[in-house]
């Protein structure tokens, strides 16, 4: 993609405003992988002077983690999610292609040191892949104060659209643990207003979260919403309707007008969602995690 169809940093965080402005309170970083970004510290510093955001986040891959988590927390980062869908170093290097699973694993301690709080490991399970993972994710909990998420698959390109018969359903996740590990109870200690649901196993320093987007389809309850790095909006990632700012927010506008055009956006969201897996052609990669 062109450089100049990229918003700079200073473009993201009037954005972030805006959207701000329009009642949005908590933020994402996603990607890609927002780690690699040059100067990403001094971007989340521009975005924490903005009052109305009550809570910014970031989801990463980890393989950075362990030399920026102290700068993120400094910087403004209140909590940090990473995605990890095996514990074993071989296993990290078969489906990622990278032998740095140390790296991830001293970022995620690096993060618990730092009071980057919760910090919260994002699971995906796939028959003949990892499946066999359940208990050892299970058991982090139990030594370490994490939020170990179980995420059911759910097609986000063409590629994941070949594996869809082999997703494990939270259901037999759920079951699983409850066998092995004992019984799992209702817990309200995360906070958030997403849509996983969370447990704890007895005595234990973390917790166990279930996304069931494929199983129990939660759409109605649905309050995300995404800008791309070109500044599109998505307000569903299954939908093919994309709201595109730019025209408007490169336009000689009150910041007014800015607001209530989202806010517009905003309001339209509910109609979108009953698109909800008419697109196809869905790629997470273009769109953001």
């Amino acid at each position: 993609m062109p450089g100049d169809e990229i918003l700079t940093y200073e473009e993201m965080v009037r954005l972030a405003y805006l959207f701000s402005r329009a009642g949005i309170n908590k933020l994402r970083i996603t990607g890609g992988e927002p780690l690699i970004r040059k100067d990403i510290v001094s971007f989340i510093k521009m975005l924490r002077k903005i009052k109305e955001l009550k809570d910014i986040s970031m989801t990463t891959n980890g393989t950075l983690l362990k030399d920026y988590a102290e700068e993120l927390k400094y910087a403004g980062i209140d909590r940090i999610n990473v995605s990890l869908n095996t514990l074993r170093r071989k296993r990290f290097k078969s489906i990622t292609g990278l032998d740095c699973f140390e790296d991830v694993w001293a970022g995620i301690m690096k993060s618990i040191e730092c009071g980057l709080h919760p910090v919260k490991l994002n699971v995906i399970l796939i028959k003949g892949i990892n499946e066999d993972e359940i208990l050892d994710f299970a058991r982090l909990t139990i030594k370490y104060p994490l939020v170990v998420r179980f995420i059911e698959l759910f097609p986000t390109n063409i590629r994941t659209n070949s594996v869809t018969s082999r997703m494990v359903i939270n259901d037999h996740v759920k079951e699983e643990i409850t066998t092995q590990l004992g019984f799992v109870v209702p817990t309200s200690e995360v906070k958030g207003n997403g849509p996983a649901e969370y447990f704890k196993l007895r005595k234990s320093e973390g917790v166990i979260g279930f996304i069931s987007g494929s199983s129990s389809n939660f759409c109605s309850k649905c309050n995300r919403i995404r800008v791309d790095c070109t500044g599109r909006v998505f307000p569903c990632l299954f939908s093919e309707h994309i709201c595109d700012l730019n025209p408007i927010f490169k336009k000689a506008g009150t910041e007014n007008n800015l607001v209530d055009y989202i806010k517009n956006v905003l309001t339209m969201k509910q109609d979108y969602s009953k698109h909800v897996r008419n697109c196809k052609n869905v790629e997470m990669s273009k769109i953001g995690g």
